[in-house]
């Protein structure tokens, strides 16, 4: 692994050296784990014009495997002298020695007090924007990363089979999260990939809905959003159930709409496709059955090292889809009050010689009664 990390670092130096820059500062947590290997907190990486450094405060409990991996044994490790110091400044300080005259740092996750101590320290020293460099570099997954997410999604695809064959009348919506949390982590789960949705009845369909104490009902729509997170990489996956013997017939006419409007999704991953595009596909149906105005601002997004990453699939999203991203595509509709359907995947985009878009999580989309 040691060499993947060294090509990610060798790629980003080119990419900041073409920018005018002779060194580069790493600060978002993601984007260190992704160069480093693993990101102990706190901590920062700095690329060249020396050897490349990892810096961490003194209050990082070691720096072997935090942050979802172990850190590549080519980097220089630093550990801050004193628990107070902050290692982007450090990192700045290191630079005022050497030949360096210029820095690119990410202005998106540094502080605007972090950026001006940096340029306190440094004062001759130019500071540029690295921007989103390093998202955009981590947007085309290789075979490892997607080896991790597929195993992800396998966990997600378990420990959401084991609740369905559970008893589910009565139980909360809370209760039934952290039960699937439990199961994530019992199936080699490093932990959950974000907070686990369970959403019944008039909650189902809702964007973002955190469980209640609401019970599960005879009737009810039970939608149930989750991810594990293997390794630092996070998967998602959504499905939408009916609690009792036979779904009603409303009921049935909305799933159908919504698993026809995710599976246009799904057929438009292909490479250079439109991210806009994919989006429209799945929009489009549920727009022309006249439920437009309660949507989402968009149907889905990339997943990696964050469970929400570039690309967006959304409609003023810019760009066009590589093989090898992975990303969710997830429709949605919400009646006020009666609940609705949500249907999730994770897919890898392949080439239609390859077979076309790699389904990772494959718990049956079928209306289940439960």
């Amino acid at each position: 692994m040691s060499d993947v990390y060294a090509v990610r670092r060798a790629r980003l130096r080119d990419r900041y050296a073409a920018a005018g820059s002779t060194a580069a500062l790493v600060s978002r947590p993601a984007n260190v784990r992704y160069l480093a290997g693993g990101a102990p907190p706190g901590a920062v990486l700095l690329l060249g014009p020396g050897e490349d450094t990892l810096l961490c405060p003194r209050t990082a409990e070691g720096t072997g495997t935090e942050g979802g991996g172990r850190v590549d044994e080519r980097l220089r490790v630093s550990v801050l002298p004193t628990a107070s110091g902050d290692p982007a400044v450090a990192a700045a300080g290191l630079l005022v020695a050497s030949a360096a005259e210029s820095l690119a740092v990410e202005e998106h996750h540094l502080t605007v007090s972090r950026h001006r101590a940096i340029g306190s320290v440094a004062p001759r020293l130019a500071l540029t924007d690295l921007a989103g460099a390093v998202e955009q570099q981590r947007i085309v997954k290789d075979e490892g990363e997607i080896a991790c997410l597929r195993i992800a999604a396998e966990i997600a695809d378990q420990a959401l089979g084991e609740l369905l064959e559970s008893i589910l009348v009565g139980r909360t919506e809370r209760h039934l999260a952290l039960e699937l949390e439990r199961r994530l982590i019992d199936h080699g789960a490093d932990g959950p990939a974000f907070p686990t949705s369970v959403a019944t009845g008039p909650h189902s369909g809702r964007p973002g809905h955190r469980p209640s104490d609401r019970r599960v009902e005879e009737g009810d729509f039970l939608f149930v959003g989750l991810g594990a997170d293997y390794r630092g990489y996070r998967c998602l996956i959504g499905r939408t159930f009916v609690i009792g013997t036979s779904p009603a017939d409303w009921q049935i006419e909305l799933y159908e709409l919504v698993f026809a409007a995710q599976r246009a999704g799904r057929e438009g991953l292909v490479p250079g496709m439109g991210y806009r595009d994919v989006d429209r596909a799945s929009r489009q149906p549920l727009e022309a059955a006249g439920y437009g105005e309660g949507l989402a601002p968009r149907t889905g997004h990339g997943v990696g090292l964050e469970i929400e990453e570039d690309p967006q699939l959304a409609p003023a999203a810019m760009g066009k889809l590589d093989a090898c991203v992975p990303v969710t595509v997830g429709p949605g509709v919400h009646l006020p009050g009666r609940g609705g359907v949500r249907i999730d995947d994770t897919l890898v985009v392949r080439p239609e010689a390859d077979g076309g878009p790699e389904l990772l999580t494959i718990t049956t989309k079928e209306l289940l009664a439960l």
